[in-house]
């Protein structure tokens, strides 16, 4: 497994990972983006930024890096930074497959991204990916799995999921929507030639958004390892946009808002690995304070009080704007 080496580090910030969603094209759904990025983001100017937090990120003690083919050119800047740093050995990379960027470097295209997790595509984004990341992908996951994918039920892509996994690459996949819980526990379910598929599993969960909760214990239980992406669910738990009470929680601590929301997630006993988005280094230096917050009883009842139901948690993301 690629996170062993994350199981036993010391270093708290060992267990914060670095996604690149937000830093890999030009327009993404996360709040502010007009404040975090520059206003022409062309490629070289998300290059340089999706290097300089790299580095912020490696220099800090986070070990782990998540991008995905729909991430715009994210799997090329990586892969970039990784060849210039053959030292970096210790890092884990991961990447997703399963939609495939059609924004052409627009923030008003009409559609950012396409959703297909058909055997092709999947041979197609491979290819993609290993051409870009060659030896260094650790953990390949299938993209935004729903209760209804053929990533849970095609049987020649479970077979070549699986072989995939015999050439020593992980096998993962994300989730997405209100159905979390269900697809997380199909996915135990899916084995080959009477093993486990799936290693790992990437979920959302933070304190507006917690119904995937028990299925994620059931696969940590399993021994999945679980990452846990939109912490703060999209910008909504940070800055000026965070509920008071994290804010107040937040002054008595030190910290920012931000920091407090992955906090939240860092205390779950089924999170092996929490996501930071941060679009800037001095994002990611405030989420990596997460490592050192704690929460006590009362502050985790207050947050408690904040969960939405799962459907108006995730029809308010899908209006959130392409900024």
């Amino acid at each position: 497994m690629p996170f062993a080496a994350l199981a036993a580090a010391t270093t708290p910030t060992a267990h914060i990972g670095l996604g690149l969603a937000a830093v890999g094209r030009p327009g993404y759904i996360n709040l502010h983006r007009d404040r975090d990025l520059p206003a022409d983001r062309d490629p070289d100017a998300l290059r340089a930024r999706t290097h300089e937090l790299l580095d912020a990120a490696y220099a800090q003690g986070v070990r782990y890096v998540d991008t995905a083919r729909s991430y715009g050119r994210a799997e090329e800047f990586l892969a970039e930074w990784l060849d210039a740093r053959p030292s970096f050995t210790d890092l884990v990379v991961g990447s997703k497959w399963g939609y495939t960027y059609t924004a052409d470097w627009s923030v008003e295209a009409e559609a950012h991204e396409v959703k297909d997790h058909s055997l092709a595509t999947f041979e197609r984004q491979y290819a993609e990916t290993r051409d870009l990341l060659g030896d260094r992908l650790s953990l390949y996951q299938v993209h935004s799995v729903t209760p209804d994918s053929p990533a849970l039920s095609d049987k020649e892509l479970l077979d070549r999921l699986a072989a995939l996994a015999a050439d020593g690459v992980t096998v993962g996949l994300s989730t997405s929507g209100p159905a979390q819980a269900d697809a997380i526990r199909a996915a135990l379910a899916v084995t080959v030639d009477g093993e486990p598929l799936f290693r790992t599993v990437q979920a959302t969960y933070n304190a507006l958004e917690t119904s995937a909760a028990p299925a994620l214990a059931e696969a940590h239980d399993a021994g999945l390892t679980v990452i846990v992406k939109e912490g703060m669910a999209n910008g909504r738990l940070a800055g000026g946009e965070a509920p008071a009470v994290f804010q107040e929680i937040a002054a008595g601590a030190g910290v920012g808002g931000d920091a407090v929301a992955l906090a939240l997630v860092l205390h779950q006993p089924w999170a092996g690995v929490v996501l930071s988005g941060a679009a800037t280094a001095a994002q990611l230096s405030g989420n990596l304070h997460a490592a050192v917050v704690d929460l006590d009883d009362e502050q985790r009842a207050s947050l408690d009080a904040l969960v939405e139901e799962p459907e108006a948690y995730w029809r308010h993301r899908a209006g959130l704007p392409w900024h």
